[in-house]
């Protein structure tokens, strides 16, 4: 009988992103303590980071946690945020956020540990660039893996598609 298996990934639904970022900016320009801040957010990179401006530290932070909360309500993990610290530009504070996808070595490394010392004795767990492959004879144990990974505390957002 052939092994059944499932990836591991960590990736961003980048139209619901987009949704959040863009319901953000409606928010930023409606409330009334953003009034008069220069206060805004916008994607830099590319989606692959969000830009945001401020007059102060605290707006910017407002501004972020605004971001956040969107973000929560579209499903999608705050893990996949690596937000600095705000930095004074000019007469302004910058906020830069970059959006992390994909597993990185270390986090695979780590990944599959967790697997080889806590899962089910048959299931193998395969590094595969930004993502992992976990194969096993029985799809039971699949599940607990599933389970287990659920379970654990790590800082990436992880998502396991390709059930078979």
């Amino acid at each position: 009988m052939a092994d059944s298996s499932f990836d591991i990934v960590s990736k961003i639904d980048h139209q619901e992103a987009d949704n959040a970022l863009n319901q953000t900016v409606k928010e930023i320009g409606h409330r009334f303590d953003f009034k008069g801040t220069g206060a805004s957010i916008a994607w830099s990179g590319g989606h692959k980071a969000v830009e945001i401006k401020a007059n102060s530290e605290e707006r910017a932070n407002a501004v972020l946690d605004v971001f956040k909360e969107k973000l929560i309500k579209r499903g999608l993990s705050l893990k996949i945020l690596d937000a600095d610290e705000p930095k004074l530009s000019g007469k302004e504070y910058r906020l830069l956020i970059t959006l992390k996808e994909g597993i990185d070595q270390e986090h695979a490394k780590k990944i599959s540990k967790i697997i080889r010392d806590e899962g089910p004795k048959g299931v193998k767990a395969q590094i595969q660039g930004d993502e992992l492959r976990v194969s096993s004879k029985k799809k039971d144990e699949l599940q607990d893996v599933i389970t287990l990974l659920k379970g654990k505390d790590l800082d990436v957002a992880l998502q396991f598609t390709n059930y078979r």
